[in-house]
Order: structure tokens, then C-alpha cells, then sequence
């Protein structure tokens, strides 16, 4: 019956766009709930604890929707349901993140290959039959610019500053930079 997966005959001509946020909810049996389970509470939970829930729940629901967009274009004749694209959206944020925040890591090249290895990884196993790699790509992208915009971690070195001395800008200025081309491509998107 496919209530409330990503079937594109039925976004575009049932003119059913919900499906696009309800896709995301729905799992293809157990072993699916859980591993997409598992993955929310690695990187989900620690996320959520440095940003903060509305942020980091914002990146996941657009990059949810990012996700089942892309997956739309590309899979016209397949339903898809699942909420790897959004966990890849939490995943292209981190990633976007790190970047944003190159000087506060201590182990920079660890962090990045770890990070790097984890999004090869996935997106290799979702050259599987029946998992839809376009969600993936299309979560990750989105989370990735959304992380330029959302997950931006203010340098603290301003909150020092005696009262009335003329306090810098909280940002960096690549920040500001990855933060206004981020804005414009998720606008062009």
C-alpha cells in the first residue's frame, strides 16, 4: 500500500509532497530501524549535546528532505523509505563542522580520515541492490551546507574582553565566507 514512502508518481502527479518528511519515518523492517537507531545515537546524540536539538534536528529534517529530493529526480519508478538521508545530513554537517572549526581539533588528520572513511564506507554499501544511494548523496549534501550555516562554533575568545572594550567579531573570516556560500547554494537548491 505504501503509505507514506517516497513513491514519485504519486509527489508529482498525486501532488502527495508530504511524503518527502514521512519517507524518513518509515523503515524497511527491523535490522533497518536499527541500525538507522544506532547510527542517530552515535551521531545524533553528540551532535544534538554541542548544538543544541533545534539546530541539529533542523540539519536532520532538511537533509531528510534533501535526501528524498535528489532520490526523486534520480529513482522515478522505485519507492524508498528510511532516514539514511538524514543521517548522512548529519554526517555531511559534522564534516562541515570540522572544517568550519579546523583550529579547535587537536588530531586534525585523524578526525577527517575517520570522517572520510565513514562516508566512503556507506556510501559503498549503498551501491547495494535496494538502497537508495541518491538519498545518501543528497542528505549528505545537505547537511553539509546546512552545517556551514547552522553548526558554526563561535570562537570564545571575545567573552574575555573587559566591558566597553571594542569586542571582535565571534567569527572567523572563512567562517563568514563558508557561511554566506552556503546560504547561496542551499538557495540555489
Amino acid at each position: 500500500m505504501k503509505m507514506g514512502a517516497l513513491d514519485v508518481p504519486k509527489v508529482v502527479h498525486g501532488r502527495q509532497g508530504w511524503r518527502l518528511l514521512t519517507c524518513m519515518w518509515l523503515h524497511a523492517g527491523v535490522v533497518h530501524l536499527l541500525i538507522n537507531m544506532l547510527c542517530l545515537l552515535f551521531i545524533g546524540v553528540p551532535l544534538g549535546q554541542e548544538f543544541g536539538f533545534l539546530r541539529v534536528g533542523l540539519v536532520y529534517l532538511v537533509s531528510g528532505v534533501g535526501g528524498g529530493l535528489l532520490s526523486a529526480l534520480f529513482l522515478r519508478s522505485s519507492v524508498s523509505v528510511g532516514a539514511s538521508g538524514a543521517l548522512f545530513g548529519l554526517v555531511g554537517s559534522m564534516l562541515s563542522e570540522l572544517i568550519t572549526n579546523w583550529s579547535l581539533y587537536a588530531n586534525k588528520a585523524a578526525a577527517l580520515a575517520s570522517l572520510v572513511a565513514v562516508i566512503a564506507v556507506n556510501l559503498a554499501l549503498g551501491l547495494l541492490p535496494r538502497v537508495d544511494n541518491f538519498a545518501h548523496i543528497g542528505g549528505l549534501v545537505s547537511g553539509f551546507l546546512l552545517g556551514l550555516v547552522l553548526l558554526i562554533q563561535p570562537q570564545f575568545g571575545w567573552l574575555e574582553q573587559p566591558f566597553g572594550a571594542k569586542s571582535k567579531s565571534k567569527y572567523k573570516a572563512y567562517q563568514i565566507i563558508l557561511l554566506l556560500l552556503a546560504l547561496v547554494l542551499l538557495a540555489a537548491g
